[in-house]
């Protein structure tokens, strides 16, 4: 039976769900201060997942060590990064003092994401991901799996859970390859022995790991507590490093032989450790170093028994190769047997089948939200601790993007700007200039604490990981691209499908085809389109470009020295699918200034480079003409040293020699002798940013003809024809 209320006494229940911003836990590189920061999700990249965190785990050495090293005074962290103050040394002899500090500064103020292991559930999977679907458990491991709500890990960096896995112990998967490549690197067999020195979470594990694949566990360590907790585990064979009893039971349980194998897990100063795994190795026998200690070990032990020595390289092979963890790309099978990943599924299967109990191990839990008491106690140390568990509050709704303040139109303030990415270069020069001119309206990068401490270090309204977010925003007309290279020619192109005014960094793209479908679109779109040539716009170069010009359209000869230095084989630059070579993402700023101080453009390029092991092309002698008769010369030299200025540039014309070193000092020989200084250095960041949005407001062209934009990269591909062609002088 149905019954009817009468109106009056109809009741209306409407229930709200509250939707939080995503948080994350963040340090300051200044003071050591911590905080959950409202952050937006990170971007989904390629190759990539977005899993919801349950659990993270603290990796109470590795993070220990950064917090301490945080909370220490500007004198402390210069003693604890040698090498970071050398560089910094060499900056402010080059870029001058106070460009250094903002440098550094900015470094400081930037808040640095903490942990890199964790477990939870799959919102989104790129397009490009097979294996993995929505709603899919993971545990997560790398630079990625950090202590937030939401993060965005790299396929081979992820494991499937079974259903049988509690998922608080599968998020110790990424410290479970850790201890699993440690085992692997000793090389041992069914019934050998093993020492493990340092009982912590790592040690803890390695012990249970070795006692499930029928190795006999010794275990040692400084402190009684761990001690304890590992014969409560049931490793019995474990020992205070000064019991008497230790080396009488190590000479029983190897027949007085010593052990076949030594993993060392301990983190400490001291060389012990290592003296030790000497002395009680047998003839032979490994010694694996896992943790953080020092090997200026003493050199009897290993010498009279020829033992080997070797590192464990943290998860296992695929460990900091780019191609690996950034691409994709997995090693054969057959070839190599245990990756990384590998090395997490097998963790995760050992977890699930029971041969490992983590139950023991984890002697702290806390919310998420008090995740500040975790690393107190880590910092204060008083109490014994293992394996600490982060837990989040699923059920907690959360919101993608952050909005920081509501839109205000400013009168007079045309540009209203957007940036997709936002590195350390936009930071320390772009930011800061279009900052002074635009409305700051949306910032889009794929780190969120970045994103966030960059929308409000600049004012910005609102900040994400989606560069849709940016490029849909109708009350976003100018955008400024500060990507890496391969993204360059997309975002390019949809800000101008999108009609919006584009500034994009060197390179404007990787290729010819993506230069000519950019050419495209920006005679259709209408719209201001300005590659970051910046040389141009330094106050030297317009005072010799200016020189260069009062005698009309004399032909000029330049030569250009660049003393680029070194960059490793394994840096992003030389990716040709990222970085597209140094050639392509740094030889176009010369190019374009040879054109600019020439006044006409490249007609014919030729180039050859110098025998290179790593087939980098980044040592090249370039010869280029133009189409009023003029010359050039450009030495780009990767095998220099840094004492000598990088950029030296010479122009002839008309009876004159304008020298500029190093945007420093101007000199100019004619009948007279000028000369021209400026504090630091002036590469024209700020000139050239002020000029394209002077254009906008006053609806003029791009201060940089598209026409030169366009011959300057296409000279730059050329230049790439002509290497392969053994010099040959390629036409444009």
């Amino acid at each position: 039976m149905v019954k009817f209320v009468p109106a009056n006494e109809l009741k209306i229940i409407i229930s709200f769900t509250r939707v939080y911003l995503m948080e994350q836990l963040i340090q300051s590189l200044k003071d050591g201060k911590m905080t959950l920061l409202e952050v937006p999700f990170p971007a989904l990249q390629s190759g990539s997942l977005l899993v919801r965190n349950h659990f993270s785990v603290i990796s109470a050495g590795t993070e220990g060590k950064t917090v301490k090293d945080a909370r220490l005074g500007y004198i402390g962290k210069a003693r604890a990064r040698q090498d970071e103050v050398k560089k910094v040394i060499r900056s402010a002899k080059t870029t001058g003092i106070m460009n250094t500090y903002r440098m550094v500064m900015n470094k400081l103020d930037a808040p640095s994401p903490l942990g890199y292991c964790c477990a939870g559930e799959v919102l989104e999977v790129a397009a490009d991901v097979t294996g993995f679907k929505k709603g899919d458990l993971v545990a997560c491991g790398g630079n990625g799996a950090n202590h937030a709500e939401v993060v965005c890990i790299q396929k081979n960096l992820c494991v499937k859970l079974p259903e049988t896995v509690d998922i608080s112990h599968a998020a110790f998967a990424t410290l479970g390859a850790i201890a699993m490549q440690g085992i692997r690197q000793a090389d041992l067999r069914l019934g050998e022995n093993c020492m493990v020195i340092g009982l912590g979470l790592i040690g803890q594990m390695t012990l249970q790991m070795l006692a499930a694949s029928g190795v006999k566990a010794i275990g040692v360590d400084v402190d009684p507590v761990q001690v304890e907790r590992a014969i409560k585990n049931g490793s019995v064979h474990s020992y205070h490093r000064n019991s008497e009893g230790l080396l009488p039971a190590v000479e029983m349980l190897t027949n007085g032989y010593g052990v076949d194998a030594v993993i060392i897990t301990a983190g400490t100063s001291s060389t012990d450790p290592v003296d030790f795994a000497g002395e009680v190795c047998r003839q032979k026998g490994k010694v694996v170093i896992v943790g953080a200690v020092p090997t200026g070990f003493k050199r009897t032990n290993y010498f009279r028994k020829e033992l080997e020595l070797k590192m464990s390289c943290s998860y296992g092979p695929g460990r900091y190769d780019s191609d690996y963890e950034d691409k994709g790309y997995d090693y054969p099978y057959g070839y190599v047997r245990w990756t990384e990943n590998r090395n997490m599924e097998a963790f995760v299967e050992l977890v699930s089948s029971g041969k490992i109990n983590m139950g023991p191990l984890i002697t702290h839990q806390y919310a998420f939200a008090d995740a500040l008491q975790a690393y107190d106690l880590i910092m204060q140390k008083n109490e014994s601790y293992s394996g600490i568990v982060l837990k989040y509050d699923v059920q907690r709704p959360v919101k993608s993007r952050v909005d920081i303040k509501d839109s205000v139109m400013i009168p007079g303030q045309t540009p209203v700007a957007g940036f997709i990415g936002a590195g350390s270069f936009a930071q320390n020069v772009l930011l800061p200039a279009v900052g002074k001119q635009a409305r700051m309206k949306g910032v889009a990068t794929a780190r969120p604490a970045n994103a966030r401490n960059i929308a409000d270090k600049y004012g910005f309204e609102f900040c994400t990981g989606d560069a849709n977010e940016v490029l849909n925003d109708t009350t976003i007309n100018t955008i400024f691209i500060a990507t890496r290279h391969d993204s360059h020619a997309r975002y390019v192109m949809e800000g101008l499908k999108h009609g919006k005014n584009v500034f994009v960094e060197k390179p404007l793209c990787l290729t010819a085809e993506e230069l000519d479908l950019i050419r495209d679109l920006y005679i259709e779109s209408g719209k201001n389109l300005m590659v970051g040539f910046n040389r141009r716009f330094s106050p030297l170069v317009k005072t010799l470009n200016a020189a260069i010009r009062q005698l009309g359209t004399v032909p000029v000869s330049i030569n250009y020295r660049i003393n680029a230095g070194v960059l490793p084989p394994g840096h992003w630059i030389h990716d040709p699918e990222t970085g597209g070579g140094r050639i392509i993402g740094e030889v176009c700023h010369f190019i374009d200034l040879a054109a600019h101080l020439s006044g006409s453009p490249v007609a014919s390029v030729s180039a050859m480079t110098m025998t290179d092991v790593n087939h980098q092309n980044d040592t090249v002698a370039i010869n280029l003409s133009f189409t009023n008769g003029s010359i050039a010369n450009i030495s780009y030299f990767s095998n220099g040293n840094k004492e000598v200025s990088k950029e030296f540039l010479e122009v002839f014309f008309g009876g004159q020699v304008g020298i500029l070193d190093d945007f420093n000092k101007l000199t100019i020989i004619g009948k007279k002798k000028t000369e021209q200084k400026v504090s630091g250095q002036d590469k024209g960041h700020q000139q050239e940013v002020t000029e394209f949005l002077n254009a906008i407001s006053e609806g003029k062209k791009s201060p940089i003809p598209f026409g030169e934009q366009y011959n300057s990269m296409l000279a730059t591909f050329k230049v790439l024809e002509s290497i392969a062609e053994n010099g040959s002088r390629i036409s444009i």
